[in-house]
């Protein structure tokens, strides 16, 4: 898939606020190959917690209370956009919702972003019952890596819009804008 290259972003909150962000996990795919996968922990603001979002993705207080804040995170994450301005998300409403809060909360600004979402994308191109990213990737052969884990959650996502991809007949992201926002 030469010339497909986009970055595939998740992330994971303390509590239901989306600014609660507490880890953010990134994959790159450059020609249609994954080429790197990351993840950051992030102390969410006064590092507090939901019993119910702990249990979702086991991250705790005592993991990120050293961990480094949103805006030097993101710092860290702005390069890989840049390079490559077109996200990728499962449930893409729920990360770039994640987006705009934190950025709002730190008063930092907001990037011109062109996004697509494997959710949207598999309802419209299958007829399966479920298109959770765990259950696509059960599908799809994709392994289901450390689930509700950031890094991991990425990666699955960029290998299941890589197979939407084909799956639509090889085309470009820009052709799939059916499943495309804009941040």
């Amino acid at each position: 898939m030469q010339g497909v290259n986009f970055v595939a972003i998740d992330f994971e909150t303390a509590t239901a606020r989306r600014d609660s962000i507490c880890e953010a996990g990134i994959c790159v795919v450059r020609n249609g190959k994954v080429v790197e996968t990351r993840s950051w922990l992030v102390q969410p603001q006064g590092n507090q917690y939901n019993y119910y979002n702990i249990q979702v993705h086991g991250i705790k207080p005592q993991d990120t209370a050293h961990a480094p804040q949103f805006p030097e995170v993101w710092s860290q994450i702005l390069p890989y956009i840049q390079e490559s301005p077109t996200l990728v998300a499962h449930n893409a409403a729920f990360d770039m919702s994640c987006i705009r809060s934190a950025l709002s909360l730190h008063g930092l600004d907001t990037p011109a972003i062109t996004y697509y979402c494997t959710l949207r994308a598999a309802r419209r191109l299958y007829d399966f019952e479920c298109n959770k990213l765990d259950a696509l990737c059960h599908v799809f052969d994709i392994p289901c890596l450390n689930h509700h884990r950031a890094g991991d959650d990425a990666e699955m996502c960029a290998r299941i819009f890589l197979r939407q991809l084909k799956d639509a007949g090889h085309c470009t992201p820009e052709q799939m804008d059916f499943c495309q926002g804009t941040l």
